[in-house]
This record gives structure tokens, sequence and C-alpha cells, in this order.
């Protein structure tokens, strides 16, 4: 199925937002995710379903001055 993860096509395994997060290589990092405009917790992404044509957002925090 395919999303739109911060605006750029991915063709991703139907599943969870988690599942999806670790196929595109985020697992391990601290990011922010939001799906179809929606925070997302980092503890709700196992139970969040995606669909095909939704919208993920995710954010990386950075550091700096």
């Amino acid at each position: 199925m395919q999303i739109f993860l911060n605006d750029d096509v991915h063709d991703v395994a139907p599943g969870t937002l988690a599942a999806a997060l670790e196929s595109l290589g985020f697992s391990g990092r601290k990011i922010a995710t939001a799906v179809n405009g929606r925070f997302v917790a980092a503890a709700a992404r196992p139970s969040t379903s995606l669909s095909d044509g939704d919208r993920v957002e995710v954010v990386v925090p950075m550091q700096g001055g």
C-alpha cells in the first residue's frame, strides 16, 4: 500500500504505524509522529493502523542554537 511520508510517496506493507516506521528506517530514533494531521504518541504507534493513502508526518528533533 502507499502512504505519504512528509509528502513523499512510500510503499509499505499493510499494518501499523510502528511497523511502517521500522521498515522506513526510523526504529530506535526519537521522533514525533502524526497521521492525517493527528498527533500519535510513541506508545500508540503499535496500535495505530495505517490505510492506503494515509499522510504520515515524522519530525526528528534537532539540537542547535
